[in-house]
């Protein structure tokens, strides 16, 4: 990755590669690593979803239309940041899954002292008063807060930071204002802090959008903090996410009697830090004072290295017999294939283009 500013045709280029049929965050990299400009992975794509097996053209991004996203942009005051640029926050391009692309709208810049504070929509008001306490001490503390703008825990943590600084990570695009009843918190965000979102102005959040954010919540993030969270929640998928990028994870111990409270008594079981005021949260940061990067992990060079250009239909075979629903690490996948490595992460960015294999977090991969 580099710093210098990219040419205006390759920003233009690496966008419409990031928004392109079946070009997820791991694909994107191998296409850069193999042909190193988004113009030539352009080219190549059709040919590679070929041979995983696409029986149909492959849907691509072209010129005009990322045109158009450019204009959407810049039509709500929004910036593209990409992957290698230096106005890529510096934590979430060292996390896994980083995506290719984020659109950023307000004052505020990325910064290596963010931590995230997230929890129910439906939370108590204990939750909510706690929430806005610790979120004002980290801000006065030098912290930027981030969470993802929902109702409860995280527009609480937004509001007692908005004037220390916070970042709002959205399940849509920029202009899309979820949920409703938060459109001035959205207004004041993007005026004093900044919001954040890998997907288009104009988008509209789904279902399976919000994991995706919550993966970016945790990526921009020193470490995540959990006030309340049921067993099965949004706010312990960011905690997942969080333990696969290297973050710590912190939790809020809460009444065994309350559901909100045992998706963070079961973190704290499994290992969580407890939580029971911002000096619990800065002592466990240790240290590692803000913006000192000494907590960054070194980007993974190997993801840079060129894979071999000539596959043998047969080894395409052996891949996809060994594959299963069932999720195998590309290492594993390796061994057992007995195959150059080289050999076999080709074939998998094909199947990946081809729409016949879904990665998973832990650069684990499954057949569909």
């Amino acid at each position: 990755m580099t710093a210098e500013p990219l040419p205006a045709a390759e920003r233009r280029d690496r966008l419409c590669l990031s928004l392109s049929e079946n070009v997820g965050p791991a694909t994107y990299r191998d296409l850069m690593a193999k042909f190193g400009s988004a113009s030539k992975a352009l080219a190549a794509l059709p040919e590679l979803s070929r041979k995983g097996g696409l029986s149909r053209p492959l849907r691509l991004c072209d010129a005009d239309e990322a045109h158009r996203v450019f204009d959407e942009a810049a039509s709500i005051g929004a910036r593209l940041a990409l992957l290698g640029e230096a106005s890529y926050p510096t934590l979430l391009a060292h996390a896994e899954g980083a995506p290719p692309a984020l659109w950023l709208r307000g004052s505020l810049e990325p910064s290596n002292s963010a931590l995230a504070i997230v929890g129910s929509r439906n939370a108590s008001a204990a939750g909510l008063k706690f929430t806005r306490r610790i979120a004002a001490a980290l801000g006065e503390a030098g912290l930027i807060v981030v969470s993802g703008l929902a109702r409860g825990i995280d527009s609480a943590a937004h509001e007692a930071a908005l004037a220390t600084g916070t970042v709002a990570v959205l399940a849509g695009g920029l202009d899309v204002i979820y949920p409703p009843e938060n459109a001035k918190l959205h207004a004041a965000i993007a005026e004093k802090g900044l919001l954040v979102s890998e997907m288009r102005p104009g988008s509209v959040p789904r279902a399976e959008h919000f994991p995706r954010r919550n993966r970016i919540i945790s990526g921009l993030s020193r470490a995540v903090i959990v006030v309340e969270a049921a067993l099965r929640s949004g706010s312990l998928i960011t905690a997942r996410y969080a333990g696969e990028q290297g973050r710590d994870v912190l939790a809020v111990p809460g009444s065994p009697l309350d559901p909100r409270s045992e998706g963070t008594n079961r973190l704290i079981r499994q290992g969580a830090t407890l939580v029971t005021s911002a000096d619990d949260v800065l002592e466990a940061l240790g240290s590692m004072a803000p913006n000192s990067g000494a907590f960054l992990r070194e980007p993974d060079e190997e993801i840079f290295s060129t894979p071999a250009a000539s596959i043998a239909e047969r080894d395409r075979e052996r891949i996809l017999s060994l594959l299963s629903p069932t999720a195998i690490g590309v290492d594993d996948l390796i061994r057992e294939s007995g195959l150059p490595a080289a050999s076999v992460l080709g074939i998998l960015l094909e199947l990946d283009l081809a729409g016949r294999i879904v990665r998973q977090p832990g650069n684990q991969v499954a057949r569909i």
